[in-house]
């Protein structure tokens, strides 16, 4: 054990905290001894939630947005609008756009975009079900919302030249949102009226 704790216990809780993204260890031990100043039933509760959201959590089977069961509440909503798809890049992207009320149509998460410097390849994406859920017919419009970084505008071009002889509209978001920007960063008004505002997209723009 490390001496500068008083406590294995806490150590360990302490390096399990500094796992998460952004948390260093003053900020993980802050969390920790938050935590052991609750009462006993508040950190429980806390435990549960953490352990039964990585045990029961499921994804979608049709856009792969995260759901308590095999279909979202999104894509089980028949006030949707199915003929239209947002291609997002993650579900913080979905809820970032969900935000805005600008949107009425459904989602098809990625999971990430092509970074080849990072390993991550078009396989390891959901563009090859992107492309089924097109091929089935139904869709009209995808709309492309992925970040305005050089990786997201490779992934819309790779989509792009997989779909351009679908038949179906192939939209992108206005550029209200700044180039490197991320979708979940931006300001909802901003967000919205670049959905609103979307163009067709040609594999240049």
């Amino acid at each position: 054990m490390n001496e500068q704790y008083p406590s294995a216990l806490l150590e360990r809780a302490v390096g399990e905290f500094a796992k998460l993204p952004g948390i260093g260890r003053k900020t993980a031990m802050r969390l920790v001894l938050h935590l052991l100043r609750q009462n006993v039933a508040t950190a429980d509760a806390f435990a549960d939630a953490v352990k039964t959201l990585r045990h029961e959590v499921k994804y979608c089977h049709v856009c792969h947005n995260i759901s308590d069961t095999e279909t979202c509440r999104i894509c089980a909503n028949p006030r949707r609008d199915a003929s239209t798809v947002c291609v997002v890049e993650n579900v913080q992207d979905v809820m970032a756009v969900e935000a805005t009320q600008q949107f009425h149509g459904l989602y098809h998460v990625l999971g990430g975009v092509i970074s080849p410097m990072d390993g991550v390849g078009p396989n390891d994406l959901e563009i090859e079900s992107l492309i089924r859920r097109v091929d089935e017919g139904g869709i009209k419009e995808v709309i492309l919302a992925l970040s305005t970084t050089m990786e997201g505008d490779t992934t819309g071009f790779y989509i792009y030249r997989k779909l351009e002889n679908s038949g179906v509209k192939l939209s992108v978001i206005a550029r209200g949102i700044s180039i490197g920007d991320e979708l979940e960063y931006a300001d909802e008004i901003t967000l919205g009226r670049s959905i609103v505002n979307r163009m067709p997209f040609n594999g240049t723009n």
